[in-house]
């Protein structure tokens, strides 16, 4: 079970009756939605097994009819998600291995657990996807490769194509992320730059059969952007990525590896990320197991229990962190005079991924700088409250998850002598309230969804 591990001194924290019990509403809702998307669960609930009849949404396997079946994939959930398919299949199970984070506790018998870095790609991601690449490229036809994909899959199945070193994949990653580009603008440079992702796992599996079981942490679940679509058609090409590139100033400062296989790739030199007419994809079955509509869907019914008025404002929610915590405020305060859009008591779910553009040399991570923005517009409002956390349990480069705020935030940072306004503009959200003591953790989850933030407005 997940819970946030600072939650009754989050509630003190409160200071007002009406606050603690926002602070209450909020957190618990975001436990629930945390426990339902938790991988081990959601695999063992979704792929069924009888009478060597393999069940998933819809889609049947007859075991029978395969010789082998093998494991492959990648991301921060993939070890729980290996785990539960030994649980499932047992030792039908005829060989595996898959891409973990640093320091995952999950423990398989036939799947190997291979550590890797996230986010930032290394040498160990390198050598496990050479294995993996290994046990697929020797798959028959008569062969089930089961593909384990969860968010954090770029970075932990990295293979990067011609000359460019794992290197300068880091660094090129690491400057995207700075500079406040999407996961599907990364995405489209990694895939290729990659030997893969963008749909050369199934290319290079073929004529196997793949089921592709995905833990989605895109916004609006494209599939050729989770994990950057390994077994998916791209529908980018390298000139998308050079756009990309171009857009945030990078194409200049990038290693002469990078552009080179870029520049050929757009020149036809070397051939392009396998699209949809590709025969390899008729034999694979991609499956969304769980997303963010799922979380924010049990965080909604958790407030509901409770006796809220509840809306999932949206799924899909993008844009600049600071600029959401405004609205998600802004949203509240309209609750709180009017009722519109919903009735007091109100818990309004919004889930998402948004992004930080780095100005500042602070430290915090996209849902602290949410609740910081959200707290400079609450001011004054008694019962109400907005927490947001990152469902894998790290925001940013940070141990939190994320934060919470209310309508004290403000009153109580100014005590303190603390400048919301400061913190803000050196994205020093961590810093801000860890001072507070209203910062939110979980540790690892192993799951990523996205993000997710609630209002509760008594």
């Amino acid at each position: 079970m997940i819970v946030i591990s600072n939650k009754e001194q989050l509630v003190k924290n409160g200071e007002t009756e009406f606050n603690q019990k926002a602070r209450v509403l909020a957190l618990e809702s975001l436990e629930s939605a945390l426990n339902a998307v938790d991988p081990e669960q959601i695999i063992r609930s979704r792929l069924l097994l009888k009478n060597s009849i393999l069940k998933v949404d819809g889609y049947s396997f007859d075991l029978t009819q395969f010789q082998s079946i093998y494991v492959v994939g990648g991301g921060k959930a993939s070890g729980s998600m290996a785990e539960a398919v030994e649980q499932v299949l047992g030792n039908l199970v005829t060989n595996g291995h898959v891409n973990v984070q640093h320091g995952n506790k999950h423990k398989t018998e036939i799947i190997k657990l291979h550590e890797a870095s996230h986010p930032i790609p290394d040498e160990s991601g390198v050598k496990g996807t050479r294995r993996m690449l290994k046990i697929v490229e020797q798959a028959k036809k008569d062969d089930l490769i089961i593909c384990l994909i969860s968010g954090g899959g770029s970075s932990l199945m990295p293979l990067p194509r011609g000359e460019i070193s794992i290197a300068d994949k880091r660094r090129i990653t690491d400057d995207l992320l700075m500079c406040g580009a999407t996961i599907n603008e990364i995405n489209t440079v990694r895939k290729h730059i990659s030997d893969f992702k963008g749909g050369w796992l199934a290319k290079k599996a073929y004529p196997a059969t793949i089921l592709n079981l995905i833990l989605s942490d895109v916004v609006g679940d494209p599939l050729e952007f989770i994990a950057s679509g390994p077994t998916v058609p791209d529908s980018t090409t390298f000139s998308d990525a050079i756009k990309v590139l171009r857009k945030y100033g990078l194409w200049d400062k990038v290693s002469a590896s990078i552009r080179k296989v870029l520049s050929d790739g757009e020149k036809a030199l070397i051939p392009e990320t396998p699209k949809v007419e590709d025969e390899a994809f008729k034999r694979v079955y991609n499956v969304v197991v769980g997303n963010n509509r799922f979380a924010s869907s049990a965080a909604c019914e958790q407030l509901k229990s409770s006796g809220l008025n509840t809306v999932l404002l949206t799924s899909t929610m993008e844009g600049e962190a600071r600029h959401v915590g405004v609205m998600l405020a802004s949203i509240a305060r309209e609750v709180f005079i009017s009722g519109n859009p919903v009735l007091k008591p109100a818990g309004i779910v919004a889930g998402g991924e948004t992004t930080v553009t780095v100005s500042g040399k602070g430290s915090g991570g996209r849902n602290q700088e949410i609740a910081l923005a959200a707290a400079l517009k609450l001011r004054s409002m008694d019962g109400v409250a907005v927490a947001s956390l990152n469902t894998d349990g790290i925001d940013g480069p940070t141990d939190a998850a994320g934060a919470i705020a209310d309508g004290k935030t403000l009153a109580r940072a100014v005590e303190m002598g603390l400048d919301p306004g400061e913190f803000l503009a050196e994205n020093n959200s961590y810093n801000f309230f860890s001072k507070l003591d209203d910062l939110l953790f979980t540790g690892p989850t192993n799951t990523n969804v996205n993000d997710l933030s609630v209002i509760v407005v008594l």
